[in-house]
């Protein structure tokens, strides 16, 4: 069963820094595609960052280029997104989400390229 869980999120003051977890679980091999997003109260869902395990490649939003990095630990199957200088608007549920087909292309941040998801986490930035 593939399953995606998500850990880190909370409560950080504007200008602070909080590391998202993501676990991957039951992907029958290596190689996959991992991105984060995220949903801000009375927003839509968007696409933060996404990273093909095989070698790292990545994108980012516009609105967190330079504040956030996404790696990939293959052998804790683990993507981390580090974020720093948080800002208010960087509040919201965070989700990964993964997919296993087309894991040799680069990833990219549409809802409709992920298979799986995980529960959520929350992160909040206080001003």
């Amino acid at each position: 069963q593939l399953q995606l869980v998500e850990s880190g999120g909370g409560l950080a003051q504007s200008g602070g820094s909080l590391t998202l977890s993501c676990v991957v679980s039951g992907f029958p091999s290596d190689y996959y595609i991992v991105g984060w997003f995220r949903q801000a109260p009375g927003k839509e869902r968007e696409g933060v960052s996404c990273i093909r395990s095989s070698d790292g490649n990545s994108s980012y939003a516009d609105t967190v280029k330079g504040r956030f990095t996404i790696s990939s630990d293959s052998a804790k199957k683990t993507v981390h997104l580090q974020m720093t200088d948080l800002k208010s608007e960087d509040t919201g549920v965070y989700y990964c989400a993964g997919r296993v087909r087309g894991w040799w292309y680069s990833c990219g941040k549409d809802e409709d390229d992920y298979d799986y998801w995980g529960q959520g986490t929350q992160v909040t930035v206080s001003s």
